[in-house]
């Protein structure tokens, strides 16, 4: 198909549904994702991605589909600094399955810049795919920030109510709070000594991966491995996978 200025959602909608396999609907299914859905591969649609490049409006359009494929596509094409509060508060209300919340919607919240505000209002949530938003956003911004830009006392306050109150969570918001112990360890080097510490305190976390292989890592060996690799405090330019 050829990028025009006029392409639509439909048209990528038209373009991606013959894609779908069943035998990768199912395995998004496992993981919790609902219809509707076509089951197709994320590398199906990066190669849509690279051709269309950053797209607010078609983002927008796609993410209102409702069909999980392209929810997902839109984030990868969104123009995250041109996304409002409100277009964010849209996303994380209509997103209709956990995955879409822990990456689609967090990772274009970090790269907005709404992220850290909106985050702070998300993991104070009692809706779980909501608060786990929040957590998930949280890390995105520590991986994408440079740290004179974060409040690094802010975070160590968050890194202390991981501690105290992780067991108690909900499952999934138990699975991103650990992903930001993580990833502070991972990408803030002057708290990775906190982080670690704390992980050791947390001790083993267990989530309900439903009909999954996914396990949850362990945080401070998953930093541990990081600090051996030498990529400690190593920024990213994007969360978007």
């Amino acid at each position: 198909m050829p990028v025009t200025a006029s392409i639509t959602a439909q048209d990528i909608l038209d373009e991606i549904k013959p894609l779908g396999a069943d035998g990768y609907k199912r395995v998004l299914m496992n993981h919790g994702i609902r219809e509707p859905l076509y089951g197709v591969k994320i590398e199906y649609l990066k190669k849509i991605q690279k051709r269309v490049g950053k797209n607010h409006q078609l983002a927008l359009d796609l993410f209102d589909t409702g069909i999980y494929d392209a929810m997902y596509l839109a984030g990868l094409i969104a123009d995250d600094l041109q996304m409002t509060k409100q277009d964010l508060k849209r996303w994380i209300a209509k997103a209709n399955s956990s995955a879409l919340c822990a990456s689609t919607v967090a990772w274009v919240a970090a790269g907005s810049n709404h992220g850290h505000a909106l985050a702070l209002q998300w993991i104070e949530s009692e809706t779980e795919d909501i608060a786990t938003t929040g957590w998930c956003t949280l890390s995105g911004l520590v991986a994408l920030k440079e740290d004179s830009e974060l409040d690094l006392k802010e975070i160590q306050r968050l890194l202390e109510r991981v501690a105290k109150t992780i067991h108690d969570q909900p499952n999934r918001v138990r699975y991103a709070m650990n992903g930001f112990v993580i990833a502070v360890g991972s990408y803030v080097r002057s708290l990775t000594a906190d982080a670690i510490a704390i992980a050791k305190k947390i001790g083993k976390v267990s989530v309900d991966m439903g009909n999954t292989a996914c396990k949850v890592p362990d945080a401070a060996a998953y930093i541990n491995k990081v600090k051996q690799r030498g990529a400690i405090g190593k920024k990213r330019k994007s969360v978007k996978c």
